[in-house]
């Protein structure tokens, strides 16, 4: 395996609020040592792009995330406008995050047909590659302030969408969680499943592999003093090898703040994944982690 790449920290914000207390949100996420402020694209949630330029004028080094934008809602052509302007607007602090989308209710509410899975995928890559053309021509307007655009990020699980992952992303964010058929909620998949994924984009990477950072979407930090509550919400849906032994769950982090940071460790020396995304719940709880793991 190669050399470990060093850890990096983004905190996915979720709640729809004030402007003021945005700022403070994101400007809390920088003194606690994050690296990267990511926006969800979900309806009734900030709308991605405003979200990030605030974010940035109201910050100085974290980086700017769409984690992840629900690709087919746009038009290519349309999205490398706003994606350049963004980028333009920050002085090069933005990072592209891109999924396939997998909310079929939110796909009613905007009258945009959902598509079958191939489909979606099909046209998440066909957005990478219509961003990364127009972003290659120097006549292009706006301008992108980062040569040839923003790094993208690409977010996903199953075959098709690693796929085009190991093709064409900067970094391969695995959410740990299979979409089920038309839209169902996400299942959380287990260690070996983990495993399986990680091995599958390796072997696809082939000599891409020291090019690409691995990223993974934590979806609790639990401090010991909330691991039963926590635990009684989660347990029904633990895949079962790991039904008894939660802690090793990539897509929890459950203990002590040390504890933490060795399992932190451990899952970059097995996996490779060193980008670590929490959601704003768990934005004060990872912080003594982060301490711990510079």
């Amino acid at each position: 395996m190669t050399a470990q790449r060093p850890f990096r920290f983004g905190v996915n914000m979720v709640v729809p609020e004030s402007r003021s207390k945005w700022i403070e949100k994101c400007r809390k996420a920088e003194e606690l040592g994050f690296d990267v402020v990511g926006v969800a694209d979900h309806l009734g949630m900030p709308a991605p792009f405003p979200a990030l330029i605030l974010a940035a004028e109201a910050t100085e080094r974290v980086r700017l995330n769409t984690f992840v934008l629900n690709t087919p809602f746009y038009n290519p052509v349309l999205l490398a406008r706003d994606v350049a302007g963004a980028d333009q607007f920050t002085d090069g602090r933005v990072e592209l995050g891109l999924g396939a989308g997998y909310v079929r209710a939110e796909f009613e509410t905007a009258g945009i047909p959902f598509e079958s899975g191939r489909k979606r995928v099909e046209h998440l890559e066909n957005t990478v590659l219509t961003l990364r053309g127009l972003f290659a021509d120097p006549q292009y307007q706006p301008a992108p302030a980062q040569p040839s655009g923003p790094p993208v990020l690409i977010g996903g699980w199953g075959d098709r969408l690693l796929g085009v992952a190991a093709r064409h992303a900067d970094i391969i964010a695995f959410t740990g969680a299979a979409a089920a058929r038309n839209g169902a909620p996400l299942q959380m998949a287990g260690l070996v499943e983990t495993e399986e994924r990680v091995a599958y984009v390796r072997e696809l990477l082939g000599p891409r592999l020291d090019l690409v950072e691995f990223n993974i979407l934590v979806q609790r930090v639990v401090p010991p003093a909330e691991r039963t509550s926590v635990l009684e919400v989660f347990g029904p849906a633990l895949p079962p090898d790991v039904a008894d032994s939660p802690e090793e769950l990539p897509t929890l982090l459950i203990g002590t703040s040390d504890e933490m940071a060795d399992r932190l460790r451990d899952r970059r020396e097995r996996f490779g994944i060193s980008y670590i995304t929490v959601l704003e719940d768990s934005m004060e709880k990872l912080a003594p982690v982060i301490a711990l793991l510079r």
